[in-house]
């Protein structure tokens, strides 16, 4: 068990999970085509031919689950909605059998004393709407937002929090600038108006949330931004990406304004996709919270690749992980004291909205132990140092499919054996849970 946590009352622990990765049943109910069913057949795009077709199953097996997160003891649970399994083409009419999923999960996860937190978009966009173009395309934008009223007005009335978009800077750079995610465009710096217009989204869909009354978050992906060295070449370099990772996903829900990127061979109008009133109504709506994503510090040097103003750099003298990620778990008190010296009060409250690490399949991962006992400990540091951090969100609940990774990659506090769906608690779900026991007792006194 990490050392006694500073954390404060009512904090809120939970676990993340991510609609393609654990649902499976792609073609049951109505459920329309995503980026990531096409993607994921293509030969050679994810690793060993994996796909989501079936995944953990949870979509015959949620109350299984529900099980596994009522014996940890969780606050809450982060889970997405399949857009296309509500909206089948992106636009147009609802599913209301991919509705009525959503509506079942919901009910159960309150019966077993459990607030839901769903994530309106992981990643998997209809695939309708790629083939108009997807988020290099402004209408993806509108379209989002309508989803958004459709979910909420379903939800709603037992879902009070609502995460728009989840990590739109990974989704911007592997789906669209390198190809290595869906939908499998390698467009490099010609991805940039995919950022803004998930931004847009994000603004669209916040305004039609607070008009039912209901909070909003977004979850992004944020590093610790490290230069290889003290020198001129390495320091700009290193602002250049944390002006690209950072800064471009959060200045302007923040600060209402886009990170001057002219300095870094970047148009400042990411290629004139931003019109006017955009990033006013991308910071309309306060955010009710931020959702933080963190895995590990970056370290960044001076450009090799023509193409690029930075070029990454390894991190050394540190753990790794099964991924092969270092492990840096101080680098999570450095992220959350930046953003409190970089926003100020403009800062909302924090949650921790994933984090956590892939160990091999054995049930005695000690390895997982010690990294999120390591990061709780950083978190609970970055609180006693003034940041307003709501709750720690774990990736994630069960192995599951690490997108093109398929399922080589085990981040879950449950194992799965993914030919007979079994589940099977790891080391790491009783840790877990004796942690949330303990910080719940402690907090009661």
């Amino acid at each position: 068990m990490p050392n006694r946590l500073d954390l404060p009352a009512g904090f809120r622990w939970g676990v993340s999970t991510a609609a393609y990765q654990i649902e499976g049943a792609v073609e049951e109910d109505g459920r329309g085509p995503s980026v990531w069913d096409v993607f994921a057949a293509r030969p050679g795009a994810v690793r060993d031919g994996h796909t989501g077709a079936v995944a953990c199953d949870h979509y015959h097996r949620y109350p299984e689950d529900i099980a596994l997160m009522r014996g940890l003891g969780l606050d809450g649970y982060r889970f997405s909605i399949a857009w296309s399994r509500v909206q089948p083409t992106g636009a147009g009419p609802v599913n209301p059998a991919g509705l009525a999923f959503y509506d079942r999960l919901v009910d159960a996860l309150l019966e077993a004393g459990i607030t839901p937190l769903p994530t309106l978009f992981h990643w998997d966009l209809p695939q309708a709407l790629e083939d108009t173009g997807g988020w290099l395309d402004r209408d993806t934008a509108y379209r989002f937002a309508e989803y958004a009223a459709i979910a909420a007005d379903r939800l709603g009335d037992r879902v009070p929090t609502w995460i728009t978009l989840n990590e739109p800077f990974v989704h911007m750079v592997y789906g669209y600038a390198l190809g290595t995610h869906a939908p499998g465009r390698a467009l490099m710096l010609d991805a940039l108006p995919t950022a803004h217009h998930q931004l847009l989204g994000h603004g669209l869909a916040a305004a039609a949330l607070r008009e039912r009354g209901l909070e909003v978050m977004i979850a992004n992906n944020l590093t610790p931004v490290w230069p290889a060295s003290s020198s001129d070449a390495d320091l700009a370099a290193a602002d250049a990406y944390d002006a690209l990772h950072n800064r471009l996903f959060t200045d302007p829900l923040l600060l209402g304004r886009y990170p001057d990127l002219s300095a870094y061979g970047v148009a400042p109008d990411l290629g004139g996709c931003v019109h006017d009133g955009d990033l006013k109504l991308i910071s309309a709506t306060p955010l009710d919270g931020l959702g933080v994503n963190y895995y590990n510090p970056t370290r960044i040097a001076a450009p090799t690749d023509p193409g690029l103003p930075f070029a990454e750099a390894p991190i050394e003298g540190v753990p790794r992980t099964a991924f092969d990620w270092p492990v840096v778990p101080d680098g999570l008190r450095e992220l959350l004291t930046g953003l409190r010296d970089r926003y100020g009060t403009a800062l909302p409250p924090v949650t921790i909205t994933e984090n956590g690490c892939s160990t091999t399949a054995t049930l005695d991962d000690q390895p997982r132990i010690d990294y999120l006992a390591g990061h709780l400990d950083a978190l609970a540091e970055a609180v006693v140092q003034g940041v307003d951090v709501r709750g720690y969100f774990t990736w994630s609940l069960m192995d599951n499919l690490e997108w093109a990774e398929g399922f080589h990659q085990r981040f879950g506090l449950v194992h799965v054996d993914f030919e007979t769906q079994k589940r099977t608690p790891k080391a790491s779900y009783a840790w877990y849970r004796d942690v949330i026991a303990a910080q719940r007792k402690r907090s009661a006194r």
